[in-house]
This record gives C-alpha cells, sequence and structure tokens, in this order.
C-alpha cells in the first residue's frame, strides 16, 4: 500500500488539475455538449421516421452523439494541455508517467460522462426512449471507459502533429471500431428488450476491450510520449 500512495497522489493531483482548469475556463465540457446537442437535435429533425424504425436506430444516434463528442472533447484536453506547456511539464515531472496517463484518462472519462448524463434525459424525451435502464447505463460506462482509455493514449500521439484534429479521428476510429459495434449492440438489445443471453456477448466484448486496452495503454503510455 505504501508503494501505491506516490502513484495514487500523483494520479489524483493530474485528476484534480484537469478539473479545477475546467471549472475555470469550461472549455472541453462546453464543446463537448455543444455539439452533442447539435447532433441529437439534427438527427431528430433530420429523421423523421415511425416509432417503430425510429426505435431501431437509436442505439446508433447515441453512440455516433458520444463517440463524436468524446473525440472533440480528448482533443481539446490535450491541445490544451500543449499549448500552454503543461504537457511538457507533466513529462518532466519526477512521478511515473503511468500515473499522468491514468489521471488524464479518468479526468476524460468524467468529462465524458458529464455529457452522457446531460444528453441521455433529453435524448429520451426526444426519441421517446426510456435510458435510464441500469444496464444501459452500465454499457455507457463501459463503453465510455473503453474509448476514452485508447483515445487518450492516441490523443497524446496526435497532439505533437500540426494536424492533430485532424489525425486523432484517423487514429482513434479505427481502433475503436470493436468497443463502438457492441456498446450499439449492447444499447440496442437493451432498447429492444433483448433477453441476457442475446446481449451477453457484445456486454463480455466490452469488458474484455476496456481490460485488454486499459492494459496496453497503460503500459506503452511512456514509450509514446518518450518518442
Amino acid at each position: 500500500m505504501n508503494a501505491l500512495t506516490p502513484f495514487l497522489r500523483a494520479m489524483g493531483a493530474v485528476v484534480w488539475k484537469d478539473l479545477r482548469a475546467e471549472w475555470r475556463s469550461r472549455e472541453v465540457i462546453s464543446a463537448m455538449l455543444v455539439f452533442a446537442l447539435l447532433v441529437i437535435l439534427i438527427f431528430n429533425f433530420a429523421l423523421d421516421l415511425q416509432p417503430n424504425v425510429r426505435a431501431g436506430i437509436s442505439a446508433g444516434v447515441l453512440w455516433v452523439t458520444l463517440a463524436f463528442a468524446g473525440t472533440l472533447g480528448l482533443n481539446r484536453s490535450m491541445a490544451v494541455e500543449k499549448d500552454r506547456g503543461c504537457l511538457d511539464g507533466l513529462l518532466l515531472a519526477p512521478v511515473d508517467r503511468a500515473a499522468i496517463y491514468l489521471g488524464k484518462a479518468f479526468a476524460n472519462f468524467l468529462f465524458m460522462l458529464l455529457v452522457a448524463v446531460i444528453v441521455l434525459p433529453l435524448y429520451g424525451i426526444l426519441y421517446n426512449t426510456n435510458m435510464l435502464m441500469p444496464g444501459l447505463l452500465l454499457v455507457v460506462l463501459l463503453g465510455s471507459e473503453g474509448y476514452v482509455a485508447v483515445g487518450t493514449l492516441l490523443a497524446s500521439m496526435a497532439v505533437q502533429a500540426r494536424t492533430r484534429d485532424i489525425l486523432l479521428p484517423i487514429l482513434l476510429f479505427p481502433v475503436a471500431v470493436p468497443v463502438v459495434v457492441s456498446a450499439v449492440k449492447a444499447t440496442g438489445g437493451f432498447l429492444a428488450g433483448w433477453s441476457w443471453e442475446e446481449i451477453q456477448p457484445w456486454f463480455t466484448l466490452l469488458v474484455v476491450y476496456d481490460v485488454i486496452f486499459t492494459s496496453v495503454a497503460f503500459m506503452v503510455f511512456d514509450s509514446v510520449v518518450e518518442e
């Protein structure tokens, strides 16, 4: 436990720094929220479909919204660090860089969850769908965690490039296909009232993806930022 204390303190310091900086500027959350709300409204008016057809595409629309908003948030989060010189300071700090990665990933995870908390009730009203089912909320948690775990690592790579706004989606979307597809399928299953046996394979894929890719990102972050 004593060996973990400096690591946890460093991680907590990074999370606290990000939360305080965001509380003052509100750059990341405001951008993610505005984008997510615009996407939901555009889909709502563009897809003027019958209720049964709309129910079939609800899961896809929801995860398109969360994935795009999450990508925007990841880009802004790392770009702010780079532009202010904070990223170099973090990497020069005498702490385990894995703690820096976990701190950044956890802060990004909280930002994405905050957007989901605001978006889900509005989404349920506009699409006349119950979005507050426990299983569906768990899928949102797992899907967001996997997306952010990979996205934080790739954002730390892309932020060094001049074309970082374009580079991150190019790097992230192919890697995030399994987590997005499984999240869409599991979400659609809960909305459609599938049995647990039908949802379980997609739910299991979500869990496996989160464990594997979070572990890989945790281990390679030091090498990535070193380059």
